[in-house]
């Protein structure tokens, strides 16, 4: 008779079987609905505070480190990741059901590899430590690692790219060098645990504290609440839904611990008449393809378009809802995903908006859902902003009509905060006009403002800003995505007042460490040394 076995955390340096776990769990395929054989322990009290204690005692050795030695282990995970990349793929696909050749192999897994080189490469130019030098009054300050770990919570639609031991945040908590425990997504626990492994292989090969990086699958509800407020801990990153994301956030905060959320974003789009004058057949398109790529499961999903009442809206919603009934029904990552989508839509039904395609689950032993379109006149949404601006994640979007350009403005005063904003307008400026009024109040609404393109393509950029006012984020000041800003949220700022020269770390000394650092010095940026 066979054996299962519970598949091994990752604490303090070793693989080894969960300590006294507290239950278990697998993984379902999405596309059937069936569960997959890995099985997963859920992690004890005791055993989260041992990882934490372990996390502890690698941080001073990991603040220690050389800048090389963080870009080295980055570099070779990701060279690690490529060499794996069939079996990766693979898994995630029986975990997510995002097509393998188009989305992970063609798409996240080369972004994510890309996405650990840059962050090399910020780690050796170490650009992230934004060094200031005050030669009169011999006053030098830094960014510097933060005094404990960061706990990472991974979310369910980027299995490479965002997970915990191989996304964004990871990549920024190691290059300001400080240690990670993560927390896989229920979703895809083996792909993580398979990361975790060559992330794990390329911490022993760089030389770095063993305890750098520590894998959990899961824990007690509570647990998670006491973990990103426990006193040894430096900051959180979260990314998944808004009511967890909220309570971490009470307690993190009830402790004065940082916490990075990513939570909530509907993507308000405005299309402009004279661009549905000009171009209303392609802007349909665009939005099909935006809003159903992924199945919808996208944070920058276009969740809610803004348009004219009359002529010009009827048209693109017919042409629209042509195309969402012409779209076959992506694969939705779980039940609880099809569950929260049906949610979602009650809330939206019951406070005026009414179907005009989909609306209901797919038919078959997976879980899908089949493309959605809502509609509500401008009026409804004003009287009903709130929840009218309740995220259906999937692929879905509600057509508001407005009935005139001033109360076009007041919607958009209404958004609330969103990571993008997008505004479709006349190409030869029939629009501009009505677009100097409408700017302002949607650009202080969005992290990123976007023209005449759907939001939901996420570039790892230094000027990428994937984060925004709340609910889309807990922190209007910081992203995710792009380097070095992403860096940042797991910094904290040293000041050296009257510290001997010896002393100083080597950002802050009068030689410029790489020759190519810039600084601020005395008032200007400058790649020189000190004179």
């Amino acid at each position: 008779m066979n054996t299962v076995i519970e598949q091994p955390v990752l604490v303090a340096g070793q693989w080894r079987a969960a300590r006294n776990p507290v239950g278990t769990f697998q993984a379902a395929n999405p596309a059937t609905g069936t569960p997959l054989p890995a099985i997963f322990p859920v992690s004890s009290r005791d055993e989260v505070l041992e990882v934490i204690q372990a996390a502890s005692l690698a941080t001073q050795g990991l603040h220690d480190a050389a800048p090389e030695k963080i870009a080295a282990f980055l570099e070779r995970f990701a060279d690690l990741i490529e060499a794996r990349r069939e079996e990766l793929v693979l898994q995630a696909y029986l975990e997510t059901g995002l097509p393998q050749a188009t989305r992970l192999d063609g798409n996240e897994l080369p972004r994510t590899t890309n996405q650990l080189r840059q962050a090399a490469q910020a780690a050796r130019e170490r650009i992230w430590t934004q060094p200031v030098i005050d030669t009169k009054l011999n006053i030098r300050a830094t960014f510097a690692p933060l005094s404990g770990p960061i706990v990472i919570f991974g979310p369910n639609n980027f299995p490479f790219a965002f997970n915990a031991i191989s996304g964004g945040d990871f990549a920024a908590a190691l290059v300001a060098r400080n240690p990670v425990i993560a927390k896989a997504n229920p979703g895809h626990p083996e792909t993580t645990r398979l990361l975790a492994e060559l992330a794990f292989q390329a911490l022993q090969e760089s030389g770095l504290p063993a305890a750098s990086i520590q894998l959990l699958y899961h824990f007690p509800d509570e647990v998670g609440l006491e973990l990103v407020s426990h006193p040894l801990i430096g900051a959180t990153g979260f990314t998944g839904s808004k009511n967890a994301g909220l309570q971490l956030k009470g307690a993190a905060d009830r402790a004065g611990k940082p916490i990075y959320l990513e939570l909530s974003s509907i993507n308000p789009i405005f299309i402009l008449p004279g661009a549905l004058e000009e171009r209303l057949d392609t802007i349909a398109s665009e939005f099909c393809a935006s809003c159903n790529m992924g199945a919808g499961q996208f944070c920058t999903n276009p969740g809610l378009v803004v348009l004219p009442a009359g002529p010009l809206g009827e048209a693109f919603l017919q042409a629209a809802t042509n195309r969402f009934h012409q779209t076959q029904p992506g694969v939705l990552f779980s039940l609880r995903g099809v569950q929260n989508l049906e949610h979602a839509l009650r809330t939206l039904l019951e406070h005026g908006a009414e179907i005009v395609a989909g609306g209901h689950p797919q038919e078959s032993s997976g879980y899908g859902f089949t493309p959605t379109l809502l509609r509500a006149s401008g009026q409804t949404l004003l009287q009903q902003s709130e929840a009218l601006q309740t995220e259906a994640f999937g692929p879905t979007s509600l057509l508001i009509f407005s009935a005139h350009e001033d109360q076009m403005l007041e919607i958009a005063r209404r958004i609330e905060g969103n990571l993008t904003g997008t505004i479709y307008s006349h190409s030869g400026g029939q629009d501009d006009t009505f677009y100097q009024r409408l700017e302002p109040l949607l650009r202080a609404r969005v992290g990123r403002l976007l023209n005449d393109k759907m939001p939901t393509g996420v570039a790892v950029s230094p000027a990428m800003n994937h984060g925004g006012p709340f609910p889309a984020t807990g922190h209007p000041g910081f992203t995710s995505v792009g380097l070095p800003a992403a860096i940042r949220r797991f910094t904290q700022l040293h000041s050296y007042d009257n510290v001997r020269p010896q002393r100083l770390p080597a950002e802050l000394q009068d030689k410029n460490p790489t020759g190519r650092l810039w600084r601020v010095i005395d008032g200007t940026w400058t790649q020189g040394d000190v004179s």
